[in-house]
Protein backbone atom coordinates (compact mmCIF):
# COMPACT_ATOMS: atom_id res chain seq x y z
CA UNK A 1 0.00 0.00 0.00
CA UNK A 2 1.50 3.49 -0.98
CA UNK A 3 2.02 6.53 1.56
CA UNK A 4 -1.60 8.15 2.61
CA UNK A 5 -3.58 4.98 0.65
CA UNK A 6 -6.19 3.14 3.07
CA UNK A 7 -8.63 0.56 3.08
CA UNK A 8 -11.50 2.81 5.10
CA UNK A 9 -14.51 1.66 5.67
CA UNK A 10 -15.41 4.34 2.43
CA UNK A 11 -12.40 3.73 0.46
CA UNK A 12 -13.39 4.74 -2.85
CA UNK A 13 -15.73 7.22 -2.57
CA UNK A 14 -15.36 10.60 -3.91
CA UNK A 15 -16.81 13.65 -2.43
CA UNK A 16 -16.61 17.50 -3.59
CA UNK A 17 -16.82 19.55 -0.47
CA UNK A 18 -18.26 23.15 -1.92
CA UNK A 19 -19.07 23.74 1.94
CA UNK A 20 -17.43 26.62 4.17
CA UNK A 21 -17.50 27.48 8.14
CA UNK A 22 -18.27 24.21 9.91
CA UNK A 23 -21.35 21.84 9.56
CA UNK A 24 -20.25 21.29 5.80
CA UNK A 25 -16.55 20.99 6.72
CA UNK A 26 -16.93 18.67 9.74
CA UNK A 27 -19.08 16.43 7.52
CA UNK A 28 -16.31 16.11 5.07
CA UNK A 29 -13.70 15.60 7.60
CA UNK A 30 -15.15 12.39 8.64
CA UNK A 31 -16.03 10.97 5.50
CA UNK A 32 -12.27 11.51 4.87
CA UNK A 33 -11.25 10.04 7.98
CA UNK A 34 -12.70 6.92 7.06
CA UNK A 35 -11.56 6.72 3.79
CA UNK A 36 -13.12 8.94 1.62
CA UNK A 37 -11.49 10.84 -1.26
CA UNK A 38 -12.40 14.69 -0.19
CA UNK A 39 -11.73 17.51 -2.36
CA UNK A 40 -12.22 20.72 -0.68
CA UNK A 41 -13.90 23.33 -3.59
CA UNK A 42 -12.93 27.27 -2.28
CA UNK A 43 -13.74 30.26 -4.06
CA UNK A 44 -11.14 33.11 -4.84
CA UNK A 45 -11.90 34.34 -1.07
CA UNK A 46 -11.11 31.36 0.55
CA UNK A 47 -13.32 29.97 3.52
CA UNK A 48 -14.28 31.91 5.89
CA UNK A 49 -13.11 30.29 8.83
CA UNK A 50 -9.24 30.45 7.08
CA UNK A 51 -9.35 34.07 8.56
CA UNK A 52 -11.13 33.16 12.32
CA UNK A 53 -7.73 33.36 13.94
CA UNK A 54 -5.48 33.47 16.07
CA UNK A 55 -4.60 30.86 17.10
CA UNK A 56 -3.27 29.69 14.10
CA UNK A 57 -1.87 26.12 13.23
CA UNK A 58 0.89 26.85 10.61
CA UNK A 59 -0.55 29.19 7.38
CA UNK A 60 -4.26 27.56 8.58
CA UNK A 61 -6.37 28.86 11.63
CA UNK A 62 -7.05 26.53 14.52
CA UNK A 63 -10.51 26.95 13.62
CA UNK A 64 -10.31 26.04 10.10
CA UNK A 65 -7.86 23.15 11.34
CA UNK A 66 -10.49 21.77 12.92
CA UNK A 67 -12.43 20.77 10.30
CA UNK A 68 -10.61 20.28 7.19
CA UNK A 69 -8.34 17.71 8.15
CA UNK A 70 -8.30 14.71 4.85
CA UNK A 71 -8.92 16.68 2.42
CA UNK A 72 -7.14 18.16 -0.46
CA UNK A 73 -7.43 21.52 -1.77
CA UNK A 74 -8.71 23.29 -5.10
CA UNK A 75 -9.74 27.35 -6.09
CA UNK A 76 -12.61 27.49 -8.58
CA UNK A 77 -14.12 31.23 -9.46
CA UNK A 78 -17.58 29.49 -9.25
CA UNK A 79 -18.84 33.47 -10.29
CA UNK A 80 -17.12 32.64 -13.99
CA UNK A 81 -18.22 30.13 -16.58
CA UNK A 82 -15.21 28.38 -16.86
CA UNK A 83 -14.83 27.88 -12.70
CA UNK A 84 -18.60 26.38 -13.08
CA UNK A 85 -17.74 24.46 -16.06
CA UNK A 86 -14.56 22.95 -13.96
CA UNK A 87 -17.06 22.27 -11.10
CA UNK A 88 -19.79 20.08 -12.88
CA UNK A 89 -16.62 18.51 -14.33
CA UNK A 90 -15.57 17.44 -11.06
CA UNK A 91 -19.30 16.04 -10.11
CA UNK A 92 -18.87 13.64 -13.22
CA UNK A 93 -16.86 11.41 -11.08
CA UNK A 94 -18.03 12.00 -7.53
CA UNK A 95 -20.02 10.38 -5.40
CA UNK A 96 -21.20 12.66 -3.13
CA UNK A 97 -21.45 16.50 -3.20
CA UNK A 98 -21.66 18.57 -0.03
CA UNK A 99 -22.83 22.56 -0.42
CA UNK A 100 -23.66 25.26 1.19
CA UNK A 101 -24.74 27.83 -1.25
CA UNK A 102 -27.12 30.56 -0.88
CA UNK A 103 -29.91 29.67 -3.14
CA UNK A 104 -29.22 33.14 -4.34
CA UNK A 105 -26.15 32.56 -5.60
CA UNK A 106 -27.39 29.44 -7.18
CA UNK A 107 -30.27 31.50 -8.54
CA UNK A 108 -27.44 33.85 -9.96
CA UNK A 109 -25.28 31.25 -11.34
CA UNK A 110 -28.12 30.08 -13.09
CA UNK A 111 -28.49 26.87 -11.09
CA UNK A 112 -31.38 25.14 -8.84
CA UNK A 113 -31.14 22.54 -6.49
CA UNK A 114 -32.19 20.15 -8.28
CA UNK A 115 -29.75 20.49 -11.17
CA UNK A 116 -27.09 18.69 -9.50
CA UNK A 117 -28.83 15.22 -9.01
CA UNK A 118 -31.01 15.98 -12.52
CA UNK A 119 -26.80 16.03 -14.05
CA UNK A 120 -25.92 13.62 -12.08
CA UNK A 121 -28.70 10.68 -11.27
CA UNK A 122 -25.68 8.56 -9.41
CA UNK A 123 -24.83 11.78 -7.19
CA UNK A 124 -25.35 12.11 -3.33
CA UNK A 125 -26.24 15.87 -2.81
CA UNK A 126 -25.38 16.83 0.64
CA UNK A 127 -27.41 20.45 1.23
CA UNK A 128 -26.61 21.99 4.49
CA UNK A 129 -28.10 25.45 5.20
CA UNK A 130 -29.77 27.72 8.01
CA UNK A 131 -33.52 27.21 7.23
CA UNK A 132 -33.76 25.66 4.28
CA UNK A 133 -35.54 27.02 0.74
CA UNK A 134 -38.83 27.78 2.05
CA UNK A 135 -41.36 28.51 4.94
CA UNK A 136 -41.06 31.87 6.95
CA UNK A 137 -37.07 32.15 7.50
CA UNK A 138 -36.75 30.19 3.96
CA UNK A 139 -33.26 31.54 2.32
CA UNK A 140 -32.30 33.47 5.47
CA UNK A 141 -28.69 33.05 6.46
CA UNK A 142 -27.39 31.45 9.85
CA UNK A 143 -25.00 30.85 12.04
CA UNK A 144 -24.77 28.61 15.45
CA UNK A 145 -25.25 31.06 17.91
CA UNK A 146 -28.40 32.32 16.58
CA UNK A 147 -29.79 29.43 15.85
CA UNK A 148 -29.50 28.89 19.60
CA UNK A 149 -30.61 31.89 20.86
CA UNK A 150 -33.63 31.16 18.18
CA UNK A 151 -34.85 27.91 18.67
CA UNK A 152 -34.53 28.10 22.93
CA UNK A 153 -30.59 26.32 23.36
CA UNK A 154 -29.89 29.40 25.34
CA UNK A 155 -32.83 29.79 26.83
CA UNK A 156 -32.42 26.34 29.31
CA UNK A 157 -28.48 27.12 30.16
CA UNK A 158 -27.51 29.10 32.46
CA UNK A 159 -29.00 29.92 35.68
CA UNK A 160 -31.83 32.58 36.92
CA UNK A 161 -28.54 34.44 37.72
CA UNK A 162 -27.07 34.52 34.58
CA UNK A 163 -29.97 34.38 32.26
CA UNK A 164 -29.50 32.69 29.35
CA UNK A 165 -25.92 31.74 27.85
CA UNK A 166 -24.91 30.15 24.23
CA UNK A 167 -23.63 26.78 24.52
CA UNK A 168 -19.56 27.50 25.01
CA UNK A 169 -19.20 25.54 21.51
CA UNK A 170 -21.40 25.35 18.37
CA UNK A 171 -22.83 22.42 18.85
CA UNK A 172 -25.62 23.69 16.06
CA UNK A 173 -23.20 23.48 13.67
CA UNK A 174 -20.91 20.38 14.81
CA UNK A 175 -24.59 18.61 15.13
CA UNK A 176 -25.60 19.62 11.71
CA UNK A 177 -22.38 17.86 10.59
CA UNK A 178 -23.17 14.86 12.47
CA UNK A 179 -26.52 14.71 10.81
CA UNK A 180 -25.54 15.10 7.44
CA UNK A 181 -23.15 12.71 7.63
CA UNK A 182 -26.13 10.41 8.53
CA UNK A 183 -27.69 11.24 5.50
CA UNK A 184 -25.22 10.45 3.10
CA UNK A 185 -24.65 6.99 4.24
CA UNK A 186 -28.45 6.53 4.25
CA UNK A 187 -28.63 7.77 0.86
CA UNK A 188 -25.40 6.01 -0.31
CA UNK A 189 -26.94 2.96 1.01
CA UNK A 190 -30.48 3.67 -0.54
CA UNK A 191 -28.01 4.23 -3.84
CA UNK A 192 -26.34 0.78 -2.90
CA UNK A 193 -30.03 -0.77 -3.52
CA UNK A 194 -31.33 1.55 -6.74
CA UNK A 195 -28.73 3.15 -8.78
CA UNK A 196 -30.00 6.49 -8.00
CA UNK A 197 -28.59 9.16 -5.82
CA UNK A 198 -31.16 11.69 -4.32
CA UNK A 199 -30.73 14.98 -2.53
CA UNK A 200 -30.69 14.91 1.52
CA UNK A 201 -30.92 18.61 3.54
CA UNK A 202 -30.51 19.10 6.66
CA UNK A 203 -30.80 22.60 8.31
CA UNK A 204 -28.84 24.32 11.51
CA UNK A 205 -32.81 25.47 12.49
CA UNK A 206 -33.97 22.16 12.32
CA UNK A 207 -31.08 20.44 13.87
CA UNK A 208 -30.85 22.62 17.19
CA UNK A 209 -34.83 21.75 17.65
CA UNK A 210 -33.71 18.30 17.79
CA UNK A 211 -31.49 18.96 20.22
CA UNK A 212 -34.41 20.10 22.48
CA UNK A 213 -34.55 17.11 24.86
CA UNK A 214 -35.84 16.48 27.45
CA UNK A 215 -37.44 20.16 27.21
CA UNK A 216 -39.46 19.84 24.37
CA UNK A 217 -40.75 16.78 25.48
CA UNK A 218 -41.47 18.25 29.04
CA UNK A 219 -42.95 20.74 27.38
CA UNK A 220 -45.52 18.76 25.49
CA UNK A 221 -46.28 16.90 28.94
CA UNK A 222 -46.96 19.88 31.16
CA UNK A 223 -47.19 23.17 28.81
CA UNK A 224 -45.27 24.66 30.90
CA UNK A 225 -42.33 26.62 29.26
CA UNK A 226 -39.18 25.00 30.76
CA UNK A 227 -36.33 27.45 32.48
CA UNK A 228 -32.65 27.77 33.32
CA UNK A 229 -31.45 24.88 36.23
CA UNK A 230 -27.79 25.76 36.00
CA UNK A 231 -25.85 22.55 36.33
CA UNK A 232 -29.04 20.61 37.39
CA UNK A 233 -31.15 18.70 35.15
CA UNK A 234 -34.80 19.14 35.09
CA UNK A 235 -35.74 15.65 35.94
CA UNK A 236 -33.00 13.72 37.75
CA UNK A 237 -31.66 14.67 41.17
CA UNK A 238 -28.73 14.31 41.97
CA UNK A 239 -28.31 15.49 38.86
CA UNK A 240 -25.95 18.48 39.69
CA UNK A 241 -22.59 20.24 40.44
CA UNK A 242 -20.89 19.94 44.11
CA UNK A 243 -17.97 21.87 45.37
CA UNK A 244 -16.15 19.58 47.03
CA UNK A 245 -12.43 20.41 48.91
CA UNK A 246 -10.57 20.19 45.41
CA UNK A 247 -12.86 21.66 42.57
CA UNK A 248 -16.51 20.61 41.56
CA UNK A 249 -18.17 17.38 41.64
CA UNK A 250 -20.44 16.37 38.69
CA UNK A 251 -22.85 13.95 40.57
CA UNK A 252 -24.87 11.56 37.54
CA UNK A 253 -27.23 9.68 39.56
CA UNK A 254 -29.83 7.82 37.17
CA UNK A 255 -31.31 5.63 39.41
CA UNK A 256 -32.27 4.62 42.85
CA UNK A 257 -29.15 1.82 42.99
CA UNK A 258 -26.98 4.18 41.85
CA UNK A 259 -27.94 6.77 44.87
CA UNK A 260 -27.95 4.15 47.49
CA UNK A 261 -24.40 3.50 46.50
CA UNK A 262 -23.62 6.84 46.64
CA UNK A 263 -24.92 7.46 50.25
CA UNK A 264 -23.69 4.61 51.70
CA UNK A 265 -19.77 5.71 50.29
CA UNK A 266 -20.16 9.35 51.58
CA UNK A 267 -21.61 8.48 55.11
CA UNK A 268 -24.98 9.54 54.60
CA UNK A 269 -26.50 5.84 54.33
CA UNK A 270 -29.94 6.92 56.50
CA UNK A 271 -31.21 9.25 53.28
CA UNK A 272 -32.10 6.33 50.67
CA UNK A 273 -34.58 5.18 53.57
CA UNK A 274 -35.88 8.81 53.54
CA UNK A 275 -39.62 8.70 52.04
CA UNK A 276 -38.31 12.01 50.66
CA UNK A 277 -35.44 10.74 48.86
CA UNK A 278 -36.31 6.72 47.90
CA UNK A 279 -36.90 7.18 44.18
CA UNK A 280 -36.20 10.12 41.89
CA UNK A 281 -39.39 11.46 41.87
CA UNK A 282 -39.25 12.35 45.68
CA UNK A 283 -35.38 13.21 44.98
CA UNK A 284 -36.30 15.77 42.17
CA UNK A 285 -39.25 17.37 44.17
CA UNK A 286 -37.34 17.52 47.30
CA UNK A 287 -33.85 18.74 45.35
CA UNK A 288 -33.36 22.11 47.39
CA UNK A 289 -33.48 19.71 50.38
CA UNK A 290 -31.57 17.27 49.66
CA UNK A 291 -29.11 19.42 47.87
CA UNK A 292 -28.60 20.67 51.38
CA UNK A 293 -27.88 17.91 53.04
CA UNK A 294 -25.16 16.53 49.93
CA UNK A 295 -23.02 19.91 50.16
CA UNK A 296 -21.75 20.35 53.30
CA UNK A 297 -20.09 16.44 53.33
CA UNK A 298 -18.81 16.72 49.55
CA UNK A 299 -17.19 19.63 50.57
CA UNK A 300 -15.14 18.05 52.76
CA UNK A 301 -14.10 15.74 50.35
CA UNK A 302 -11.06 14.93 47.86
CA UNK A 303 -13.51 15.43 44.73
CA UNK A 304 -11.08 13.70 42.06
CA UNK A 305 -10.75 10.50 44.83
CA UNK A 306 -14.40 10.34 45.18
CA UNK A 307 -15.14 10.50 41.34
CA UNK A 308 -12.89 7.46 40.93
CA UNK A 309 -14.33 5.58 44.05
CA UNK A 310 -17.80 5.93 43.05
CA UNK A 311 -17.06 5.05 39.40
CA UNK A 312 -15.77 1.88 40.42
CA UNK A 313 -18.67 1.40 42.08
CA UNK A 314 -20.93 1.83 39.40
CA UNK A 315 -21.98 5.46 40.12
CA UNK A 316 -21.51 7.80 37.45
CA UNK A 317 -19.61 10.97 38.17
CA UNK A 318 -16.93 13.03 36.99
CA UNK A 319 -14.56 15.90 38.49
CA UNK A 320 -15.71 19.15 36.44
CA UNK A 321 -12.31 19.45 34.30
CA UNK A 322 -10.62 21.98 32.33
CA UNK A 323 -10.30 21.79 28.36
CA UNK A 324 -6.29 21.26 29.24
CA UNK A 325 -7.00 18.59 31.69
CA UNK A 326 -9.73 16.57 29.55
CA UNK A 327 -7.00 16.65 26.64
CA UNK A 328 -4.20 15.45 28.92
CA UNK A 329 -6.15 12.96 30.68
CA UNK A 330 -4.30 9.63 30.43
CA UNK A 331 -7.50 7.91 28.78
CA UNK A 332 -7.77 10.37 26.19
CA UNK A 333 -4.29 9.24 24.49
CA UNK A 334 -5.58 5.59 25.30
CA UNK A 335 -8.67 6.13 23.10
CA UNK A 336 -6.53 7.78 20.54
CA UNK A 337 -8.01 11.03 20.40
CA UNK A 338 -5.52 13.56 19.62
CA UNK A 339 -4.24 13.34 16.44
CA UNK A 340 -0.65 14.71 15.42
CA UNK A 341 0.92 14.99 11.57
CA UNK A 342 3.75 15.64 10.00
CA UNK A 343 3.60 20.07 9.66
CA UNK A 344 2.70 20.59 13.03
CA UNK A 345 -1.10 19.57 12.81
CA UNK A 346 -2.64 18.81 16.15
CA UNK A 347 -6.36 17.76 16.43
CA UNK A 348 -8.80 15.62 17.81
CA UNK A 349 -9.11 11.92 16.72
CA UNK A 350 -12.29 10.28 15.22
CA UNK A 351 -14.38 8.81 17.73
CA UNK A 352 -16.07 6.09 15.44
CA UNK A 353 -14.17 2.97 16.40
CA UNK A 354 -14.49 0.86 13.45
CA UNK A 355 -12.59 -2.65 14.34
CA UNK A 356 -11.88 -3.61 10.62
CA UNK A 357 -11.70 -0.28 8.77
CA UNK A 358 -10.36 2.31 11.76
CA UNK A 359 -10.03 5.81 10.90
CA UNK A 360 -7.05 6.90 9.63
CA UNK A 361 -5.15 10.49 8.99
CA UNK A 362 -3.78 10.91 6.03
CA UNK A 363 -3.30 14.69 4.89
CA UNK A 364 -3.27 17.91 7.13
CA UNK A 365 -6.00 20.55 5.95
CA UNK A 366 -5.26 22.02 3.00
CA UNK A 367 -3.58 25.32 2.28
CA UNK A 368 -5.17 27.88 0.09
CA UNK A 369 -4.47 26.94 -3.38
CA UNK A 370 -4.11 29.31 -6.24
CA UNK A 371 -7.52 29.43 -8.38
CA UNK A 372 -7.50 27.05 -10.94
CA UNK A 373 -7.69 29.08 -14.41
CA UNK A 374 -8.61 28.34 -17.94
CA UNK A 375 -5.68 26.04 -19.60
CA UNK A 376 -4.23 24.85 -16.53
CA UNK A 377 -7.95 22.86 -15.89
CA UNK A 378 -6.74 18.96 -15.29
CA UNK A 379 -10.29 16.78 -15.09
CA UNK A 380 -9.08 14.34 -11.92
Amino acid sequence: MLKNEVAGALAGVRVIDASRVLGGPVAGQILGDHGAHVIKVEGPEGDDTRKWGPPYLGKNSAYFSGANRNKSGMTLDLNSEVGRDQFFALLESADVLIENFKESTLAKWGIEVSTFTNRFPRLVHCRVSGFGSDGPYGGLPAYDTAMQALCGLMSVNGDQQSGALRVGLPIVDMTTGLNAVIGVLLALQHRERTGMGQLVETTLYANALSMLHPHAPNYFATGQCPIQTGNAHPNIYPYDSFQTENGHLYLAIGNDSQFSMFCHHVGLSELPADPRFATNPKRSENRDTLRDLLSPVLAGLDGKMLALDLMRKGVPCSPVNTVEEALLDPHTAHMGMVVEMEGGYKGLGSPIKLSRSPASYRYSPPEKTELVKEGSWQRN
